[in-house]
């Protein structure tokens, strides 16, 4: 199955870990149990807490929708686009955005070749506080339920199989299977599982087969499923970030 995002998991991570005292090595240890290195630009988080960050925000921008990701130069623009995913500093205005690799002896894959992922920094524009307090975990699950509701109603009209079943099954996630702190509230955990759900089955629509009758239809169906796509990556972002204010400040959090 697949696995969240790197980012969605360290920004939930290292804010719990700033919260309870614990090191950067064991947030960082505990969000990512599926990399084997990682890269030293992760060391900018210590920096961003000591310079007074008590959180960590995520964007998961893409090149079709860059709107999660605070405003920044084109260079910090066209990295996060392409990693489709970063750590956000609202505080200070920074971002560090991820780069996977491979690593291990010539020719080699699978278990003899080690996953490595490194970050690069980049300025951006602070993030207003109010726009992270405004974040509500049950009106991200009811809007992206809408758009579900929505998106299905076309697909039906369309006609045929948008994805494999077995496809669309293999890609549900479950939330107890992945590396999530415990402290995270039930309502951003449920609103969080449910985004990353439905990203994964648009994207098991969009990799799989396609049985349209025809050109025309089997690019509306692209099109549906890529929407649906976008708007539960940017349901999943708001859902993050909720989970983060909650995890960062527990009684006044939603």
């Amino acid at each position: 199955m697949p696995e969240l995002p790197a980012s969605v998991r360290i920004a939930l991570w290292v804010t719990s870990a700033w919260r309870g005292g614990e090191s950067l090595e064991s947030a960082v240890d505990s969000a990512l149990p599926d990399v084997d290195a990682v890269g030293p630009g992760v060391r900018a988080l210590d920096l961003w807490h000591d310079l007074g960050e008590r959180t960590v925000l995520v964007a998961l921008p893409s090149s079709g929708d860059p709107t999660s990701l605070p405003r920044c130069g084109p260079e910090a623009l066209d990295a996060a686009v392409e990693a489709e995913e970063c750590l956000v500093a609202p505080g200070l205005g920074a971002l560090l955005v991820p780069s996977w690799s491979t690593f291990g002896a010539p020719g080699a894959t699978g278990a003899d070749a080690g996953t490595r992922l490194d970050w690069t920094a980049y300025d951006c524009e602070p993030v207003p506080t109010h726009r992270v307090e405004a974040l509500d975990p049950r009106e991200t699950t009811r809007a992206l339920t809408a758009k579900v509701l929505e998106v299905t109603e076309q697909l039906d009209a369309l006609g045929g199989q948008p994805f494999d079943a077995a496809s669309a099954r293999e890609s549900a996630p479950r939330a107890g299977q992945w590396a999530l702190p415990d402290d995270l509230p039930g309502q951003s955990l449920r609103a969080l599982t449910f985004a990353a759900a439905i990203s994964a089955a648009a994207a098991a629509g969009i990799d799989g087969p396609q049985d349209g009758p025809d050109g025309w239809t089997q690019q509306r169906r692209l099109e549906l499923l890529r929407d649906l796509r976008r708007v539960a990556e940017r349901a999943l972002a708001d859902a993050t970030n909720a989970g983060v204010a909650a995890v960062a400040h527990p009684r006044t959090s939603r």
